[in-house]
Order: C-alpha cells, then structure tokens, then sequence
C-alpha cells in the first residue's frame, strides 16, 4: 500500500504551502517571460524584413532604372492585391482559430520570394515578385499585430513594451543596411533579407500560439452589422486619409532625399531616426493613450502629420529632411495604437483578426494604391516639395475629419451612458 506524503500541521505545514505556492508562481512568471522574451526577439527580427522591404524597394527599384511613376505603379499593383490578401488570411486565422500555424506558413513563403525579389533586374519580374510578396508578406502584419496583442494581454505586459522590440529592429536595419548597400552594392540586398528571414521564421517556430478568434463560434452577421455601421465607416475613413500621405512618405522619401542632394546613407539614417522615435513611443504609448481617448489622440497625430510634412516640404537639404523625422513617434505610433485600440473595443470578439487585418490593409494598402500611384506622378513632374505639400494638405483633412470622429465618439458614449 503506497503512502500519500501529508504535510504536518502548524509551522511546517504553513511552510510547507508556501513553498509550493511560491514555486509555482515562479515557474509561471518564468514561462511567461520566457514566452514574451521569444515574442520581443521575434518582432526584431520580423520588422526588420519589414524595413528592407518597405524602405529600400524603390530605392532598389531605380538603382535597376525603374521610374518613379512606374515605381509608383508597381506598388501601387502590389497594394491592390494586398487588399484582397490580408482579410482572405485574416478570416483563415479566424475560422480555423490559430494565428501561428499561418504565420509560419507565409513567412516561409515570404521569405524565398523577398529572396528572388532583390535579384530582379526587369520591370515585369519586379511586378511579379512584388506582386507575390503582397499576397504572402503583406497580409502578416496584422496576424503579427494580433499575437502581440493578445499575447501582451495573456501576459499582463504592455503591448508597447512588445512592439517597441519591433520598431528597433526596424530601425537598426534602416541604418546598417544603407551602409551595407554603399559598400557591397544593391544586390547584397537578397542575402540581408534571406538571413534576416531565416531568424524570424526560427523565432516563430518557438511562439505560443493564440486563438484568432473567441471559442464561440464567429457569425458572419455580426461582422456584417459591424461593417454596416455608419460609425465604422468614419472610423477607417479616417484611418484612410491619414495614411495616404503616410504611406507617401514611406514610398518616395529616398527619392526626395536624392533631389535634396542625399543618398542611400541619408535614407537609411532616416529610417532609423524614425523608428528610433518609435521605439521610444511604442514604451510609452499603452500608459499614454487611455480607452475612450483613442479619437482625441488620432486627432492630434493628424494634426501632428500636416506639420510634419509641411516642414519637410519647405526644409532645403537633406540633414534638414533627416532630422524632421523625429516626428514618426508622435505621429504614426500615436496614430496606429489609437487605430488599433479603438477598433479592438468596438469589433465583435469572434472577428478581431479580420478587423485586424482590414485596419492593416486600410492603413498600408488601399493607402499605399492611393499614394503610391500618386504620388508617384507628382513627384516626377512637380518634384518632392510639391509633393509634400499636397501630403500635408491630406493630413490636415485627416485631422478635420478626426474632429468630426471625436464628437461621434462623444455623443455615442453620452448616449449609451
């Protein structure tokens, strides 16, 4: 007959439950910072590709005698499908409820064809590829964007503390690719994005994995009165207009900076002063912007973009054009966490992902066919300082707009008081 062991009573019994107490909330916080120090590493990692892919393709793209309107257009093309890509693979996470088995499965693909991408050197294979990398690489923003969320929340840790891992893995590649192109050439560009992508996909192996969705059942009638809702609709208006001149600034500031008398080195330091501000914001911004305070704060990034972009229309070099990018945390962070915590309170539960994934795809690319293709235009024909006024123009739409956003946001919770 086997024993069960029983603590004594008293002292050493009390002891005794401690210690197991303890032992267990140890092995717990382990597990989680074991959990969040895997997350952190990965978003390094997985922004940097997003630098290499966002910051240096037009930059790749005229070194190999691209135009700017053709530029322009390809990415332009690339947004467009993107469009149909990101909710597609948002609503696959969301039915079938696993955010990392999906994940894994377009970062590998994403990561042969950013590869081949940077190898091409014609017109039509760039428009492929690109094309190919909107349908796997794109749509993994949001699916990111949502396991860090929810992980974040799982764990009881900030969500900046997290995503702030990612913007410095953004901005250490910004810096130290530019000096890697000037050294060994564009082409080094395909080998930077293959070891770079070999380390995310190894990272994400070791992610926990979360729900897409809640365990009840999604209902397509409650993402289609989401949808059908006139408030929604304001809100990713917004969203909208604000981006257009965002993803404009994304898309042809290496090009601007080249007509300011700058060069690859002046773009990549740039990008790092950018998303070294995002950093610095991304710690900060879950503790600054409060729930039923996300419109206000739109509005005022908003207003902080016109300014940004109308500085930048008016600066004279391009040290000028580099430092006024210290205006990226107060601008996108602010924005984007604002976007990304409102639309999380008022998205059903069962489609987080897919409100996610249409945020990410207003916000990067029905944005990115609007201000790709445009401004690719305005740039060739009336040059980077016009094309930065009529950014700041659209900026300052955005923060009218967002006013307006404000005082629906007001008068619904008035009424639902």
């Amino acid at each position: 007959m086997t024993r069960t062991f029983r603590p004594s009573r008293g002292v050493k019994g009390f002891l005794y439950c401690v210690t197991i107490k303890d032992i267990r909330i140890y092995r717990r916080r382990n597990r989680s910072l074991s959990t969040i120090a895997r997350l952190k590493g990965f978003n390094f990692f997985y922004f940097a590709l997003f630098a290499l892919f966002i910051s240096f393709l037009p930059v790749y793209s005229a070194g190999v005698g691209v135009s700017g309107t053709r530029i322009g257009i390809i990415l332009g093309f690339g947004s467009l499908i993107s469009i149909f890509a990101q909710p597609l693979w948002g609503m696959v996470s969301d039915k079938n409820r696993t955010i990392k088995k999906v994940l894994l499965l377009l970062l590998t693909a994403s990561m042969l064809v950013g590869t081949l991408l940077y190898r091409a050197d014609t017109v039509w294979s760039l428009v492929v590829l690109v094309a190919l990398m909107n349908v796997f690489y794109l749509p993994t923003d949001s699916l990111v964007e949502s396991l860090n969320f929810q992980t974040s929340q799982r764990e009881k840790v900030g969500y900046g503390s997290v995503r702030m891992f990612g913007a410095l893995g953004y901005a250490c590649v910004s810096l130290t690719a530019g000096f890697a192109l000037k050294q060994w050439g564009m082409s080094s560009l395909s080998w930077i994005f293959l070891g770079m992508g070999a380390i995310a996909l190894i990272l994400a192996f070791g992610l926990s994995d979360v729900q897409a969705s809640s365990s009840s059942r999604a209902s397509f009638v409650q993402l289609k009165s989401f949808f059908g809702q006139s408030h929604t609709w304001a809100f990713f208006l917004v969203v909208l207009i604000v981006a257009i001149p965002h993803k404009m600034n994304d898309t042809f500031i290496g090009l601007y900076m080249e007509q300011l008398g700058g060069d690859v080195r002046s773009t990549g330091m740039s990008w790092f002063i950018m998303t070294l501000t995002e950093t610095v914001m991304f710690a900060v911004s879950s503790r600054l912007i409060k729930s039923g305070k996300e419109a206000q704060w739109m509005t005022v990034a908003a207003g902080l973009y016109a300014l940004r972009f109308l500085l930048s229309s008016l600066i004279g070099s391009p040290y000028g054009l580099v430092a006024l990018q210290v205006f990226q945390g107060f601008t996108f962070v602010i924005f984007y966490v604002g976007a990304m915590q409102y639309l999380y309170r008022i998205v059903p539960e069962q489609w987080k992902s897919t409100g996610q994934t249409v945020l990410t795809a207003t916000f990067f690319s029905v944005s990115g066919i609007i201000g790709s293709t445009v401004g690719g235009w305005v740039i060739e024909h009336f040059g980077g300082a016009s094309l930065y006024k009529f950014m700041a123009v659209l900026a300052l739409a955005g923060f009218g707009m967002g006013l307006a956003l404000v005082k629906r946001s007001g008068a619904q919770a008035t009424g639902g008081a």
